[in-house]
């Protein structure tokens, strides 16, 4: 799909639905959060965002570096995806962000 068209992509979603599916996933989550919106909002299905593994490692590297808290810079972009309409998240900060969460 060309990444520059939404249209495309709603298609795309449109002919999975056709198809039966039960559930819907929007991947890579960040740059695809205007979809995700979309998807939600016109399907109803429940939707998930797959934040991948490129998204993981450009935190990770941030943090190394020291450019960004990688606490705080998870948070907000799971918060962001959340917000954007996913009912869930397929995430390589699952276990952090849990920890991060219990604890305050």
């Amino acid at each position: 799909m060309d990444p520059a068209n939404a249209r495309e992509a709603m298609r795309e979603v449109e002919l999975d639905v056709q198809e039966g599916a039960d559930m819907l996933m929007v991947k890579p989550a960040l740059p695809y959060l205007d979809v995700l919106t979309k998807v939600r909002e016109r399907f109803g299905l429940p939707t998930a965002a797959y934040n991948v593994s490129g998204e993981f490692a450009m935190v990770k590297a941030a943090a190394a570096k020291g450019w960004v808290d990688e606490r705080r810079i998870t948070l907000e972009i799971l918060l962001s995806i959340k917000r954007a309409g996913a009912d869930f998240i397929l995430t390589y900060h699952a276990l952090e962000a849990a920890r991060w969460l219990k604890t305050g």
